[in-house]
This record gives C-alpha cells, sequence and structure tokens, in this order.
C-alpha cells in the first residue's frame, strides 16, 4: 500500500513518495520487499498513485514485482488503493509501505486465519486498539485508542475465504456505498465485523515501527534532525 502523498512527512515528501523514503541509507518500501523475499514471499504488487512513476525502477530491480495504478489516490481515502488490488487479496499480506519491519520473522508465509499484527499496551494511546480474547479480537476495535489492549499495525493476514469476502466488500462499499472517505481496514473491522473472524499476531514494539513525523523518524535516524532543528 503506497499510492498515499504522506503530507505528514512534509517537505520530505514534496519530491519522492514515503515509502521511497531513507531510513539508514534504505527506503521503507525496499526493506519490506526484501523481508518479504527473505521468507520466500516472490509475489508483490505494490499499489502506488502519488509520484507513481517514482517506483517504476522497482519492477526492474526485483523479479516478481508488480505495481498496481490507484486513479484515485488523490480523491478516496486508502480504501481505493486496496479495492484496484482486490484480485490479489485471498491468502495474503497486505502491508502499509511506509512502516518499518525491524524483525523480519514477525512475517510469515503461511498462516492459518486472519487478522493484525499488534502490540499490547497497558498504557493510554490514541492508536487503533483492540480488544481479544484467547488472541481473537472482540467488540470490534476501538478508532479512539484507550488504554489496556492491542494496538493495530499496518501488517494483516488474510485467508483465501476472508480475502474473497474482503474483495466483494470493498466493491459493495465503493462501487455501491460510494463510500470513499474510509480505511480499507474500516470494512472488516467495523462495517462488516460479523462477516470476519480475526485474530490477533502478537509482537513486541522493538519488532515493528510506525513513523507519523519527521521528528519520529529523526529519533531514529539522525540523519532527519536537521529538518526539525536540532
Amino acid at each position: 500500500m503506497a499510492a498515499g502523498k504522506g503530507t505528514r512527512m512534509l517537505p520530505l515528501t514534496e519530491k519522492i513518495p514515503k515509502p521511497l523514503v531513507l531510513v539508514k541509507g534504505i527506503s521503507f518500501i525496499e526493506r519490506i520487499i526484501n523481508v518479504l523475499l527473505s521468507d520466500n514471499i516472490n509475489e508483490i504488487y505494490i499499489v502506488v498513485g502519488y509520484l507513481a512513476e517514482k517506483f517504476s525502477y522497482l519492477e526492474k530491480k526485483y523479479e516478481g514485482v508488480k505495481l498496481i495504478y490507484n486513479p484515485l489516490y488523490d480523491k478516496c481515502n486508502n480504501i481505493s488503493s486496496l479495492y484496484f488490488a482486490r484480485e490479489y487479496i485471498s491468502n495474503s499480506i497486505i502491508i502499509d509501505g511506509d512502516i518499518l519491519i525491524k524483525n523480519p520473522s514477525i512475517v510469515k508465509n503461511s498462516f492459518d486465519v486472519s487478522g493484525y499484527v499488534s502490540v499490547y499496551t497497558p498504557d493510554n494511546t490514541d492508536e487503533w486498539l483492540q480488544q481479544i480474547d484467547n488472541d481473537y479480537i472482540v467488540k470490534s476495535c476501538s478508532r479512539c485508542g484507550g488504554r489496556d489492549g492491542w494496538i493495530l499495525y499496518s501488517i494483516s493476514y488474510w485467508s483465501e475465504k476472508d480475502g474473497k469476502q474482503l474483495k466483494k466488500d470493498l466493491e459493495t462499499e465503493l462501487e455501491i456505498n460510494k463510500n470513499y472517505e474510509v480505511y480499507w481496514d474500516d470494512v472488516a473491522m467495523f462495517i462488516y465485523p460479523e462477516k470476519y473472524v480475526l485474530k490477533i499476531k502478537p509482537v513486541s514494539s522493538e519488532d515493528v515501527i510506525e513513523f507519523d513525523s519527521i521528528s519520529e523518524l529523526a529519533e531514529y535516524d539522525e540523519f532527519y534532525k536537521k529538518y526539525i532543528g536540532e
């Protein structure tokens, strides 16, 4: 998932998409590709939109990488990106293109149930927060956070059955209901939660990082301190 403008990372994203921002010399997207390849995941689709041409070298550099263009990237939320990739989401892993996977072992090419990579927090958070029962997600998910729950990260697994259902529900929401403003995750987590049985994939906060700002990125890579006046 790499179609967005990454506005929270301006000015870094004025000329390149956020997934192509370098983190200690290697872009987010290439780090993800290498993690997938290391576990023999060789069929990789990247949904692009903003500055799509910047990604073209990846198809040449990595065998098995294919780009999918989302023409609605600047008009819709990211539900449109998964919609244009909907033919490939059965038995798949969906990953945001701007996530840093520090521990490659958390990505597996085989799984028995759909669900999200998640990190437990006992503290207050404003991230999407899941409550679980025996690792299964219950009570859907809280958009506005909370405490004592599992933070949803942008790595998710979809079985063949759930992938087919997700494809149908994406088509319903985008084509029929004209629901352009939601995240694709809303489809399973909030709009049709009764259609899915989802399980968390527990990991540590040290295994994966999501950077929402340049200041957060600068804490990990000192190169970017010049953008925040340090």
